[in-house]
């Protein structure tokens, strides 16, 4: 089957979506029975294409636009990796979509924007794009829910995603599916070294979203400073770095919490190495949820337990007691009180049974849940 994968979030940027394209896009390409082509942005001709999956880096996110080169392609089956490329189904070509959360109620690719071609407008278009911005977006929206029902299968990363999903869209009950998301298998081969004196403390995201809470985290260390000895470190970059840098300064934390920005993958696996406790606190907000958090699986493949709060997807993503807890809430003081059992002592985690969880989350397994809905569509 010749597998056409569209998607507006794959590497070099980071994210949520963007890992779950590329690694949806690597095990798929394993397989003999796909041929792989990804329609990515541009900015992807840096990445190194995994075997068997061709990169195309020409997507522009314009329904119209890209519509005039996909059509010339020999495709069996589109897959849109976000809702946002629903539109695929519009087609009449038989489409996938995976949904995630945000992408349905709060679109990132303003697909329905229109093509500036002419030279004045294209010196025009970001002031064009910033003024239009809030029309395009409820354009897009429409656009989505003229679409999804035309699909042949909506694939949820969650069933936290998959409830809010059918509150929204639900014609679509008989054809949506959860499939969950995979964790990359090169964070189950971390070496951990024996544990140090100092508990050491991880979060690893975008810093644009304050329904992430990192801010409150911070506020939570900055209450248990006297009575423990850690060490924070904060991975992601975002326009709400320096004003959590300025955060930590204030309250005199700044000997122990580091911001170091972007990472890679290498860079990434050894702070998980070093890592004792993963802590992301996120929030749901209109528009906005941690659909499912693939963060907590990286880290429990790393042998590292995760501190959450029980909202929205991130209930999948950790085996309370296993590979992770929770608080009820994301407030400062249900955090100090979460994070004081940790570094106390009075919660321990055991390696090994956080890998077993993350175990269930392998790609083959969650690409085998995906690739069920494909055998019903026969290939051109």
């Amino acid at each position: 089957m010749r597998l056409g994968l569209v998607t507006s979030e794959f590497p070099p940027d980071l994210g949520g979506v963007e890992t779950y394209a590329y690694q949806l896009a690597a095990e798929l390409g394993s397989r003999p029975e796909y041929q792989v082509t990804v329609y990515a942005p541009p900015a992807s001709t840096v990445v190194d294409a995994p075997p068997g999956v061709l990169i195309k880096p020409w997507l522009t996110s314009c329904r119209k636009r890209d519509w005039e080169r996909l059509r010339t392609e020999s495709i069996d089956l589109w897959h849109a990796l976000s809702a946002p490329h629903a539109w695929l189904a519009l087609t009449g070509q038989p489409t996938v979509v995976s949904v995630h959360g945000n992408d349905f109620l709060a679109p990132y690719a303003l697909t329905a924007r229109p093509a500036l071609r002419l030279p004045l407008l294209h010196r025009l278009k970001p002031y064009i794009w910033k003024q239009f911005d809030p029309y395009w977006r409820s354009a897009t929206q429409r656009l989505i829910a003229r679409a999804l029902p035309q699909a042949a299968a909506i694939i949820a990363n969650s069933h936290y995603t998959a409830e809010v999903f059918l509150q929204r869209y639900p014609a679509c009950a008989a054809t949506l599916r959860v499939a969950q998301v995979g964790v990359d298998a090169r964070f189950f081969d971390i070496v951990r070294p024996p544990p140090g004196p100092i508990k050491k403390l991880l979060t690893v995201s975008r810093l644009s979203e304050p329904r992430k809470n990192i801010d409150l985290t911070i506020r939570a260390l900055h209450a248990l400073r006297e009575r423990f000895n850690f060490e924070y470190t904060v991975a992601g970059a975002g326009n709400q770095r320096p004003e959590l840098e300025r955060l930590v300064a204030e309250l005199g934390l700044s000997s122990r919490i580091r911001f170091v920005g972007k990472v890679t993958i290498d860079q990434l696996r050894v702070l998980y190495s070093q890592a004792d406790l993963f802590v992301l606190t996120s929030s749901i907000i209109p528009g906005s949820h941690e659909g499912f958090g693939i963060v907590y699986l990286e880290a429990a493949a790393a042998g590292v337990p995760s501190l959450a709060a029980r909202l929205a997807g991130a209930v999948e993503a950790i085996s309370e007691g296993a590979s992770g807890f929770f608080v009820e809430q994301p407030t400062v003081g249900e955090l100090s009180t979460a994070l004081a059992r940790f570094l106390s002592g009075d919660l321990v985690f055991n390696a090994e049974t956080c890998r077993a969880f993350a175990q269930h989350f392998r790609w083959p397994r969650i690409a085998d849940l995906i690739t069920a809905a494909y055998p019903t569509i026969a290939p051109r």
